[in-house]
């Protein structure tokens, strides 16, 4: 299948967001589109956008017309029960994500030296990877691994292939340790990282970076083979939707 990746959504995405919320924390009884944008530096065109997504996801509430205030989500993030509002928004924007996608969807970070999927979403008509071999041990062939080596520098990541061997897995699975590196050296930050069937026969996979502060993670996807066809645009929408769960991450 010719598959090429388009670029992600840029990263500084969250940054801006922050931006946001914080112009509008710093006013308790609302504020207007125009004050967000002076003191944000966001031109319309960008702050628009921005704030109908922060309104979708809870982020703001849009008290009169384009007056902001504080919304549901942002106090609860900022509540005693942080942890676990952050792990109950995730999980309901996976699930939204996996439905929207029709496939299922991964979170997924580098911890203590490991590729760890932290939270999944999945379903009948969305069925995940059969993890036939550990994910901890197979990061050089799935998209969720080599996504998170590539957010390493190079000695982290001759550390991860000196702790875990590369094996065959299928037929499309890299295990040349030096073209391996090379593939993951030169892979751009903002184009999704896939996996057309090098973990699994039958699996289609692809993963964007995650960036909440100094964590590696990723988001991913995997589609059964006969959705080779949809790839492109579940990572393209993928993308789109990496953002509010940075967001959460970060907050």
């Amino acid at each position: 299948m010719a598959y090429k990746p388009e670029p992600t959504a840029p990263l500084h995405s969250v940054q801006h967001a922050l931006r946001v919320l914080e112009s509008v924390a710093r006013h308790s009884t609302g504020v207007d589109g125009d004050q967000i944008a002076r003191e944000t530096g966001l031109a319309p065109d960008h702050l628009s956008p921005m704030l109908r997504m922060l309104r979708r996801e809870g982020y703001v509430t849009e008290v009169s017309e384009d007056v902001w205030t504080a919304g549901d989500t942002l106090r609860l993030l900022g509540s005693a029960t942080r942890d676990q509002a952050v792990a109950d928004k995730l999980q309901q924007s996976l699930a939204e994500l996996r439905d929207d996608l029709g496939a299922a969807v991964y979170l997924s970070h580098y911890l203590d030296g490991e590729v760890r999927i932290t939270q999944y979403a999945d379903g009948p008509r969305a069925p995940r990877v059969n993890e036939w071999v550990d994910f901890r041990a197979s990061a050089h062939a799935s998209a969720v691994g080599k996504c998170l080596l590539t957010q390493l520098d190079h000695n982290g990541r001759r550390d991860h292939i000196s702790r875990h061997r590369i094996a065959r897995l299928t037929s499309r699975t890299i295990t040349d340790e030096k073209v391996l590196l090379t593939k993951l050296a030169n892979q751009p930050p903002t184009v999704p990282v896939l996996d057309l069937q090098e973990y699994a026969v039958g699996t289609v996979c692809a993963a964007v970076p995650i960036t909440a502060g100094r964590a590696v993670g990723c988001l991913a996807l995997s589609l059964p083979v006969d959705h080779a066809h949809r790839l492109r645009q579940a990572a393209e929408t993928l993308n789109r939707r990496a953002a509010p769960l940075a967001l959460s991450l970060t907050l």
